[in-house]
């Protein structure tokens, strides 16, 4: 019988998994919920339960299980140890000992976003490529970076948290983080509500913006209407993510950038307002780099994890 392996992508309300045959073919995906009370105590049992109810529907044994990656949000090292998800509860485990111990099967953690650019680059948008930088602008700003086609993770699991670069001195407002000025209070969804918003205030001109709720959604379709302010708004997200995309390209000199998450669905727009300000301001070694947009969606999660367990 075929090799096949699990992709799990654990989320803070659902838990999404994928069996996938060892050359990345989709077999069968499902989900569970996320059940987070008591710290995030049965959220691996749940995971490993649902993993061999799987494998017996479909009468695989262990032997024909490669293993089980997952993607989680939080840092997690190369051992597979993570070192905090504030928002599932958990404190410092090793992921890789204690799902393996739950259902004899060899596993593989790693950051969600940085799993989910190992799907990008092995089924997505950066597809043939080996030297990568994947974006997520959603809630938050995520990364992933991949090297010669392996993830750069860091001594603590916490390479390419891009979201944090520092990219404005004065800014009063904390970021999630707990400091100020992160690429991801500007360049998340929620970061072009707040550049909306303060432009909005700081400026008298008619808008389509001035009616209705805000979102990054509202802000890109006015952009695409030709709305001046919305123009501005957006040409501000491009200069803060451009120039923060051109500091990351100064260290890892991709051949690509992928960008995804929620703020992507503006389309080709949003390249082009991030190439105004990435290419007169990276080392031109890097200045060649292409940028594309993600195009697995809420499953590039499953298929980098497992990646993972097939790299």
């Amino acid at each position: 019988m075929e090799k096949v392996v699990f992709g799990v992508d654990l989320g803070g309300t659902t838990v999404k998994l994928g069996l996938f045959d060892t050359e990345g073919n989709v077999l069968d995906k499902w989900e569970i919920p996320t059940r987070k009370e008591d710290n995030g105590r049965q959220i691996l049992p749940d995971i490993a339960q649902a993993v061999k109810e799987k494998m017996k529907e479909k009468g695989y044994s262990d032997e024909n299980v490669s293993g089980i990656g997952i993607g989680v949000p939080g840092p997690v090292d190369s051992e597979g140890t993570i070192y905090k998800a504030a928002n599932l509860g958990w404190g410092v485990m090793n992921i890789n000992k204690e799902l393996g111990a739950l259902t004899g099967l060899t596993v593989k953690a790693g950051n969600d976003a940085n799993v989910a650019a190992l799907g990008e680059m092995w089924k997505g948008g950066g597809k043939g490529y080996r030297n990568m930088v994947a974006v997520t602008l959603g809630t938050g700003v995520g990364g992933g970076i991949i090297v010669d086609g392996r993830l750069l993770a860091g001594a603590t699991g916490a390479g390419g948290e891009i979201g944090h670069i520092h990219v404005e001195d004065g800014e009063q407002e904390a970021c999630g983080c707990g400091n100020r000025g992160c690429l991801e209070q500007y360049a998340s969804a929620t970061g072009v509500v707040r550049l909306a918003k303060r432009a909005l205030a700081g400026s008298s001109q008619d808008s389509m913006l001035r009616s209705g709720e805000i979102s990054a959604k509202t802000v890109f379709d006015a952009v695409k209407a030709g709305d001046t302010l919305a123009m501005e708004v957006a040409g501000k997200f491009g200069e803060y993510l451009g120039k923060g995309l051109a500091v990351v390209a100064g260290v890892v000199n991709p051949e690509i950038f992928v960008i995804g998450g929620g703020v992507s669905k503006a389309g080709p727009v949003l390249i082009d307002y991030i190439r105004k300000y990435y290419e007169p301001n990276v080392f031109h070694g890097s200045r060649n780099a292409k940028f594309a947009l993600a195009t697995l969606g809420n499953d590039a999660g499953i298929y980098g994890a497992a990646k993972l367990v097939l790299s």
